[in-house]
């Protein structure tokens, strides 16, 4: 082989490796299978392009991770729940858009694929199976926080649309993990530190809130008629349980606008929630990048 050739070859092959390094890790939540999910065999199915893709037939629920660099890391984490309906997930603009703009801005980011109960033929239900995804995704963070340089005390969650419904109940229905448990992971808290609804969809939570319930970052579209009630109504909730809540409502906007980029204010809605996050103290370990 003449060299020049065997030259370019080799660094074809290097820089093949240096993207491969790049890509974050996807990392089962159950290596063994999920319970719940036992004879679902159906591959995963992603359609769409862009920022429009969709990731649907979800059976072995999974968090990607998005590290920040070590010198730029706050030793906070947001595990990030896309929207969709239920029926799939908005995995780009509610997901790894989302999760690469905190990362860059030192808060470790994992985007959660968590099972659809309301895609045709669902076995799955939201307030069982994709609860369980999202109590077991912070138990996991919890249980790595050493090895991803993490404070187990600052690791948050933040739900698009029906993620949005996810969050809240994972919110309001946690627990502080089993000591005895044959699983190290089930031994971590499930609780999350702190909770972003974005344009959220609300699950059953009740008048009464646990005394612990976590602080709360709320925004919502006035003309997202389906949704401003709605997380106008949790926020009172919050309130009256004197629980720390933030709400933005934006004159426009509609629903779904995740992190697409429009010449409307309801856009900087991410360096506000990350504005939120410093005033919370959860940005102080070690010094974060500028937004």
């Amino acid at each position: 082989m003449h060299a020049r050739t065997l030259f370019a070859l080799l660094l074809l092959l290097f820089t093949a490796a240096l993207a491969a390094a790049a890509e974050p890790e996807e990392i089962l939540l159950w290596p063994s299978g999920a319970p719940g999910s036992e004879g679902q065999t159906t591959p995963e199915k992603v359609t769409g392009t862009g920022d429009a893709r969709r990731v649907s037939s979800i059976h072995r629920p999974s968090i990607t991770a998005h590290l920040p660099s070590k010198e730029n890391a706050t030793g906070a984490a947001v595990i990030v729940l896309p929207g969709g309906g239920h029926q799939y997930l908005s995995i780009d603009n509610e997901g790894h858009a989302v999760a690469k703009w905190l990362a860059e801005r030192g808060v470790a980011a994992f985007v959660l694929k968590y099972r659809l109960a309301r895609e045709p033929g669902s076995i799955y239900k939201v307030d069982v199976h994709a609860l369980q995804d999202c109590q077991r995704a912070i138990r996991l963070v919890r249980s790595r926080a050493k090895e991803w340089n993490l404070d187990p005390q600052r690791i948050g969650i933040i739900g698009f649309s029906a993620g949005g419904e996810v969050a809240t109940y994972a919110a309001t229905r946690f627990d502080l993990g089993d000591s005895t448990a044959k699983d190290p992971i089930d031994r971590e808290s499930s609780r999350p530190d702190f909770q972003g609804l974005i344009y959220a969809g609300i699950g059953k939570i009740g008048d009464e809130l646990p005394k612990d319930t976590p602080p709360a970052f709320i925004v919502v579209a006035f003309d997202d008629k389906p949704k401003v009630g709605i997380d106008v109504d949790v926020f009172q909730k919050l309130r009256a349980a004197g629980v720390p809540a933030e709400l933005h409502v934006y004159n426009q906007g509609g629903h779904g606008f995740g992190m697409r980029d429009r010449p409307i204010p309801i856009t900087n809605w991410p360096k506000v929630f990350y504005d939120w996050m410093g005033d919370r103290g959860l940005l102080t370990k070690t010094k974060a990048a500028s937004p």
